[in-house]
């Protein structure tokens, strides 16, 4: 038996499990498809540029890091314009009973409050923004599908399972508080780049460009969700990891400010100094003769 709505009743009722029956990367340009429908749900995925996605009631846009859901039998079309190609990835499901131990979606609904209540949403589409956390799961799972087929089903579920759950939750925080969660997701993908780049000379038009917002916007929306201006968490993020590598490694003092994107050694002590009251050289000495009264406490 299968079933091909993400809102039956019945999957809150039986053992079933989800079940991806096409995947595929695909870049569009200049493309206008008809309007058609799956008897499955799909997921369309923004990797980079921009498309609209008309249903019968409304025209959609989507950019880098937004998807759409689409319940199964819900019309649709794709529409991206010449000139400005969208590289997108496309899932779709349906659900068939259960074989086997893996989790069904009553056993996850049963364990994940924000996927029971996404499962009664019982909306034809849901436009979402990703900061980062939905597409790595889905790369992952199209990979496993693609160089292990049906050889590994367990760690197929397991990302069916972890993506329905990473989904289910940006779906309820988004309606629970669209405003406030759209300048959450922007804050947390500015957050990511900081912390994947601090070792590079980074600017704020740079931290922008990669949200896709106006500086100014961001400098403001970053400070009411941290309390610090961009820089400044920049510099708390570079400090923090300068104390790891003096106390944890032995790098040479003269490199240190190397590795956290700091290109002057001079500015880099003297930040550093503030920060922690102690000069690089003070900060390695203290932690050596910390470890070294530790390895001694242990004789």
């Amino acid at each position: 038996m299968e079933r091909n709505s993400l809102y039956e009743s019945g999957l809150l009722r039986g053992e079933f499990l989800p079940e991806v029956v096409a995947y595929y990367f695909k870049q569009w340009d200049n493309y206008s498809m008809p309007f058609h429908a799956h008897n499955q749900v799909e997921i369309m995925y923004v990797i980079e540029g921009h498309c609209n996605v008309e249903t019968e009631g409304a025209s959609l846009q989507l950019k880098k890091g937004d998807f759409i859901i689409l319940d199964a039998e819900v019309p649709h079309r794709l529409l991206v314009e010449k000139g400005s190609p969208c590289r997108m990835l496309n899932i779709e499901f349906r659900f068939h009973e259960r074989k086997g131990v893996f989790p069904s979606i009553k056993n996850i609904a049963e364990e994940d409050p924000a996927f029971a209540r996404f499962l009664k949403m019982n909306s034809p589409y849901l436009l979402l923004k990703d900061a980062n956390e939905v597409y790595p799961i889905l790369k992952s799972l199209v990979l496993e599908m693609d160089e292990r087929g049906k050889e590994n089903l367990l760690m197929v579920h397991l990302l069916l399972s972890q993506l329905f759950i990473r989904m289910a939750r940006l779906a309820v925080e988004t309606i629970a508080n669209e405003p406030e969660h759209q300048a959450n997701m922007y804050v947390k993908q500015a957050l990511m780049y900081l912390h994947e780049n601090y070792d590079c000379d980074i600017q704020m038009k740079d931290i922008a460009a990669d949200v896709n917002l106006h500086p100014g916007y961001l400098h403001r929306i970053f400070k009411k969700h941290t309390g610090l201006t961009v820089m400044e968490y920049l510099t708390s993020v570079r400090m923090e990891k300068a104390k790891m590598l003096l106390s944890e490694t032995d790098i040479p003092l003269i490199e240190i400010s190397d590795y956290i994107g700091i290109n002057s050694r001079q500015y880099f002590s003297s930040l550093f100094k503030k920060h922690t009251h102690q000069t690089p050289v003070e900060y390695r000495k203290t932690a050596m003769h910390k470890k070294e009264f530790a390895s001694w406490e242990k004789v």
